[in-house]
């Protein structure tokens, strides 16, 4: 016999209401006391004082499109900047703005206000979420630099955090050699990590054949003798090694960065602005948690981070989703959630989708793409949901009744690769049809490759004979392709 009911499994369909009991155990449990930011971090109200300040324009564009339902196009914008006096090219930023902020949102096409206009006057808390979405995202913000090639680009993005890191723990200006210093280092011990050679042309062999050197002098002559003088200047850049274009990488970063409100420039140096500062350290403290705590997941890809959260309970679950995704770009982390989601294991498929919730915003576009993929369309579907702000409790009608049937047969394969025999059972509750009859039937349709499996377990998990029977018939029939 087990103590487990219902309510405790985490692949239920719809997950239940908390309960009273639950609640006091919650209360009653023992947390690890709030970590408090450093000295001179302004408190919660005024820093996000200073990201309604950043997101002012956002959020009046966000306001108009909603109310006009907007699409975006140039003759939106252009309508937006008579009625808002405000130049097109400030239209365009703040639209983007919006967008990467979650204060507005496209459905169908059409604009509608996300959960973070609609609490952007009372909440605080999103409004710090809303302008942390968007310092993730500063390089969309700031595009690079096209001349550089993409490869490099990627390098100093990911260097970034380490740049960031110098500047909150510094406190104050900090000189740009010693950034640009400090990214080199960094891009270095990237590709040392990923054991790349240097970028670059290979040196010709001293004994090369002579036809290669008269090669070599004719395709130098044609060079010299193009006009397209701009196309000799971006070839070169992307001939050259990228520690070359390290220095205009950093001027953009910080250039994007400042964009978004989180640093300052001066004559020679950087320093962040107090958002900025608050921003770095969160990310910093969730990185230093995670490598304290015995999960400790952050270094690991999703699959293995997902599997050793699936032993926590869903808060402690969370935390280590946050901690690993403070480790990554958002970009990155987005495109490994979804590729775990992919693979054969169910259970992976929903904590994946648990992990893109913490993720919010960012993850929408990904979540969206993936809801066109049979696989992950329920789970896609419940996202957005509760993204767009349904209940979770009710966020499963958003399903057909195949997606439903899908999704029961998806989760039950998890509870039979993981779960135990009597869940399994207690499974059977979670499924919208009303009758076993009516769910083996619509089950044997819906074309889930886990079908038989699930149904095999299943059988030999039920207790009731007549109906363990009914269950290894219909796993027969899906077997031979009987009806």
């Amino acid at each position: 016999m087990t103590s487990r009911n219902l309510r405790d499994s985490r692949l239920r369909l719809v997950r239940p209401r908390p309960t009273a009991t639950a609640r006091r155990a919650a209360t009653n449990r023992r947390t690890r006391p709030a970590p408090r930011p450093p000295e001179g971090t302004p408190p919660t109200a005024e820093l996000a004082g200073q990201a309604r300040e950043v997101l002012a324009d956002a959020v009046r564009i966000a306001r108009w499109a909603a109310s006009h339902h907007a699409e975006g196009s140039a003759a939106d914008r252009d309508r937006a900047a008579g009625e808002l006096r405000l130049t097109p090219g400030q239209v365009h930023a703040g639209w983007d703005r919006a967008r990467l902020a979650g204060l507005v949102e496209l459905h169908g096409g059409t604009a509608r206000p996300g959960w973070r206009l609609n609490a952007w006057e009372r909440d605080d808390s999103a409004v710090l979420r809303g302008w942390v979405a968007l310092f993730d995202a500063w390089p969309l913000v700031h595009p690079a630099p096209a001349e550089v090639a993409p490869a490099a680009v990627a390098e100093a993005v990911e260097a970034v955090p380490q740049v960031l890191s110098l500047l909150q723990l510094s406190a104050g200006p900090v000189l740009l050699p010693a950034l640009l210093d400090l990214l080199r280092q960094r891009v270095a011990e990237l590709r040392e990590e990923r054991c790349e050679v240097p970028y670059g042309p290979e040196p010709a062999p001293a004994d090369a054949a002579p036809a290669d050197a008269a090669a070599t002098d004719v395709a130098a002559t044609d060079a010299a003798g193009s006009d397209a003088a701009g196309s000799e200047v971006a070839a070169a850049v992307l001939a050259d090694p990228p520690e070359t274009v390290l220095p205009a990488l950093l001027d953009w970063a910080l250039e994007g960065l400042a964009a978004v409100g989180a640093l300052t420039l001066g004559d020679g140096h950087a320093t962040l602005t107090p958002l900025g500062s608050w921003a770095v350290w969160v990310k910093l403290e969730q990185i230093c948690v995670a490598a304290q705590s015995p999960a400790g997941h952050i270094e690991q890809s999703a699959e293995e981070m997902l599997r050793g959260c699936a032993r926590l309970s869903p808060g402690p679950a969370r935390a280590e989703y946050r901690a690993w995704l403070a480790a990554r770009t958002v970009s990155s982390a987005v495109s490994e959630l979804v590729a775990a989601a992919r693979g054969e294991d169910a259970l992976l498929r929903g904590l994946a989708f648990d992990a893109l919730r913490v993720v919010g915003a960012a993850a929408e576009a990904d979540v969206r793409a993936a809801a066109e993929e049979p696989s992950l369309r329920p789970y896609a579907l419940l996202w957005l949901a509760e993204y767009e702000g349904a209940d979770p409790d009710d966020a499963a009608e958003v399903l057909t009744r195949e997606e439903a049937t899908w999704l029961w047969v998806d989760t039950a394969a998890a509870v039979a690769d993981h779960g135990e025999s009597a869940l399994l059972v207690r499974h059977l509750d979670s499924a919208v049809q009303g009758t076993v009859p009516a769910l083996l039937d619509e089950v044997r349709a819906v074309g889930h490759p886990r079908t038989v499996q699930v149904l095999v377990a299943l059988a030999a998990a039920h207790p009731d004979p007549a109906l363990a029977k009914a269950v290894r018939r219909a796993a027969f029939q899906v077997h031979t392709g009987g009806s």
